[in-house]
């Protein structure tokens, strides 16, 4: 989905996905979705498809969802750090954009190839996380790749000590970068659709000053980040409780926090169903069984 976006909205630069390599672009079957997404992504966008053996295979794109382990969640959190990392690995490149899949892009992101090329690595803050942490968001990353600092990053994840807490890339990325990447402007790359559920944008604006206009903040940025805990990814469903619960709520007549975010779902949806011939994962249990005590959103 991000690629047709890419391809929609006009972007010049090559498109590139790597998965893991025990997946194939021989079409089985009908029921054969793995592979009719990749050869979709080379056929229709003109994606280059960049099998890596170091990711192994949890999910398909299909999203089933059943009941995971432990050591399931923990191969996931490993196969997303060495998914991030292999970017470094793709020296065919003078520079790599890497986007994670939880967004929707609206705008065709090409002016960032154009930073100065002393900008080794240009990430966001994560101002969500501010005052209380200052720290560099993942989602994207623009960096020049480099087969030395891929062996570096790698080695670092082999040894992280904390792998069981989650957000490993987070932290070596943050370790390696956090007083030297260039700092990307959130407003533009790093729109999240929590902001439009949040009754305070302080982080967001940079000021208590700024009057919040959702429609502006919208119009604004490039891409927007489906980052909305409790609430899951935008491919799984919402339990009804749930959303009850936690909605954005108009403010009189004012609608357009809950229009713009109902909004951003309903078309994550509707183009999964389209490009990908994919429907939603059910709603999960709400609460989960092992929730107790009232649920906040962090």
């Amino acid at each position: 989905m991000v690629f047709e976006a890419l391809a929609r909205l006009g972007s010049k630069a090559e498109r590139v996905l790597v998965y893991p390599a025990a997946w194939d672009t021989q079409i089985a079957s009908l029921t054969d979705r793995d592979s009719q997404l990749l050869v979709k992504a080379r056929e229709w966008y003109g994606v280059r498809l960049v099998p890596v053996e170091d990711i192994g295979v949890t999910d398909s794109p299909s999203g089933k969802m059943h009941k995971e382990g432990e050591e399931e969640r923990k191969k996931k959190r490993e196969n997303a750090t060495v998914t991030k990392f292999i970017a470094w690995k793709q020296t065919r490149y003078e520079r790599v954009l890497y986007l994670d899949a939880d967004i929707t892009v609206l705008k065709h992101l090409d002016e960032l190839f154009l930073l100065p090329p002393s900008a080794h690595v240009a990430m966001m803050r994560a101002h969500w996380r501010l005052p209380e942490k200052r720290t560099l968001a993942s989602n994207l990353i623009l960096l020049q790749p480099s087969e030395e600092e891929h062996k570096r990053l790698m080695t670092a994840s082999r040894v992280e000590d904390s792998r069981e807490a989650g957000d490993t890339d987070v932290k070596i990325l943050n370790r390696f970068y956090g007083d030297s990447a260039m700092v990307l402007p959130h407003q533009s790359y790093g729109l999240l659709t929590r902001e439009f559920r949040s009754q305070d944008h302080t982080q967001y604006l940079g000021t208590p000053l700024q009057p919040w206009n959702p429609e502006q903040a919208f119009q604004e940025a490039s891409l927007v980040h489906f980052l909305d805990e409790p609430f899951p990814k935008p491919w799984v469903m919402w339990p009804h409780a749930l959303y009850g619960e936690m909605h954005p709520h108009c403010k009189g007549e004012d609608c357009r926090d809950k229009d713009i975010w109902v909004g951003l779902y309903d078309d994550f949806r509707k183009r999964r169903k389209t490009i990908c011939a994919l429907l939603s994962a059910p709603a999960p249990e709400w609460p989960p069984r092992n929730q107790t005590g009232p649920v906040t959103a962090t």
